[in-house]
């Protein structure tokens, strides 16, 4: 496996976009994973998942997409660092979300080594958010959203929920959460899989018992559920296989 830090080129943007990659030695060519950050940052954790995508024989990538206001940031997994994270929610919009991503995609595509129509995304968190939003809006064939945030209930600077962009989604989807996640209540869940099932997106929501918000975080033993976590990575890299191979 390799692995570098790299720069993107935003459109409208005078700095550039840092960025994770982390892809298998050879030639290629790859199908292609990006992974977006939680709020803490393209921090340990996120380059750890990177990698372990890059293991499993893709090019993945995770874009710092809170460069705008903080760029190459790694927040804690305190108090502190959840103000702070929290803060830069409210600073993220669609249209620069969408940039990113367009910027983001344009790069694997360009790269020799990616597979240019099979690419793929998951994230954790408001990445899991990101996510689903991104494939309401680019030809994403698969995407695994942990935990997502407020997908059914607000949207990125637009009035509209991002659930309202469901019937968008061309890829398949898988949507993971906890039970006992306070944020994303049985009835935000609820909305998210009516939505999908009136789409006809091809979907999974899958609910873990006795799981709060973050159980994927190895890194965070009070929130980490390792059953969970580990049946989550089975039918994330069941849905790449699928859909990307």
């Amino acid at each position: 496996m390799e692995t570098q830090k790299l720069e993107i080129h935003v459109a409208g943007e005078k700095q550039p976009m840092p960025a994770y990659l982390a892809k298998p030695a050879g030639a290629g060519p790859f199908p292609a994973v990006i992974i977006f950050e939680e709020i803490f940052g393209v921090n340990q954790h996120i380059r750890e998942v990177t990698e372990r995508v890059a293991q499993e024989g893709y090019v993945a990538i995770a874009p710092d997409v809170h460069h705008r206001v903080a760029a190459g940031v790694e927040l804690n997994y305190d108090q502190e660092g959840y103000q702070k994270g929290m803060q830069y929610i409210g600073k993220l919009t669609q249209a620069g979300f969408f940039a990113d991503v367009e910027a983001t995609l344009k790069l694997l595509r360009d790269r020799k080594d990616v597979h240019g129509d099979k690419i793929g995304v998951m994230g954790f968190c408001i990445g899991g958010h990101l996510a689903f939003l991104a494939a309401t809006q680019f030809e994403i064939k698969a995407a695994a959203s942990f935990y997502g945030g407020g997908i059914a209930v607000m949207g990125l600077g637009v009035p509209e929920p991002t659930v309202t962009r469901a019937h968008k989604i061309q890829g398949r989807l898988i949507c993971f959460f906890g039970a006992d996640d306070s944020m994303i209540p049985a009835e935000q869940r609820e909305k998210i899989d009516n939505a999908l099932k009136a789409a006809n997106v091809r979907h999974e929501i899958v609910v873990y018992p006795g799981a709060g918000h973050a159980f994927f975080r190895s890194v965070d033993a009070k929130a980490h559920r390792p059953d969970a976590a580990k049946d989550a990575w089975e039918r994330t890299k069941r849905l790449f296989a699928e859909e990307l191979r």
